[in-house]
């Protein structure tokens, strides 16, 4: 029998009874050490790394929900800026119209105005040349008509007389030659 407790102590494979013992409750130990203390931090662990995974992806999806929204914000903004740039530079050509068009009126009636005032002018003008003429004219006619008559016309009211009567006939004879002029 010793031998078999030889044999049986011998063989490495077939551990003896109080190391079957000893091994058995240091696995024990081991095993509610990590049953207790390690298992939890690894699936406290696996359960973080779990959660911001999801959550990661999560944030990722809400982020780009919220990017396609502001997208959208934007182009609809910018569709709006659009619109709205349209109608301030249409304004802005209606009211360059009006103001061309009010330029123009002013310009023409400002035209108007100093055409109609260098008429009168020179019409006054012509008048003036045309009084001062007469009695330029008169005097030289006097003093010709003197001449050729041989006698004194000093008399203002012979004077007159013949002053008039010289200029009827010259503008009767200016007269009649527009006369010819506009029927040939």
């Amino acid at each position: 029998m010793t031998q078999g407790i030889i044999l049986a102590s011998s063989s490495p494979i077939v551990p003896q009874g109080d190391e079957l013992v000893v091994g058995t409750v240091a696995f024990l130990i081991i095993f509610a050490i990590f049953w207790k203390k390690l298992l939890p931090n690894i699936k406290k662990t696996l359960e973080e790394r779990s959660d911001l995974i999801e959550g990661g992806m999560k944030r990722a999806e809400e982020a780009q929900a919220a990017a396609h929204e502001l997208q959208e914000e934007y182009a609809r903004k910018l569709i709006e800026a659009r619109h709205e740039a349209a109608k301030i530079t249409e304004h802005a050509r209606e009211q360059g119209a009006v103001i061309v068009a009010d330029m123009r009126r002013e310009g023409q009636e400002q035209r108007e105005t100093l055409v109609a005032s260098g008429r009168a002018q020179l019409d006054a003008d012509a008048l003036a040349t045309r009084s001062a003429l007469k009695g330029d004219l008169g005097r030289l006619a006097i003093a010709l008509a003197g001449k050729i008559v041989g006698e004194s016309l000093e008399d203002e009211a012979r004077q007159r007389r013949t002053v008039e009567r010289f200029l009827a006939d010259l503008e009767a004879s200016e007269s009649a030659r527009q006369a010819v002029g506009t029927d040939g």
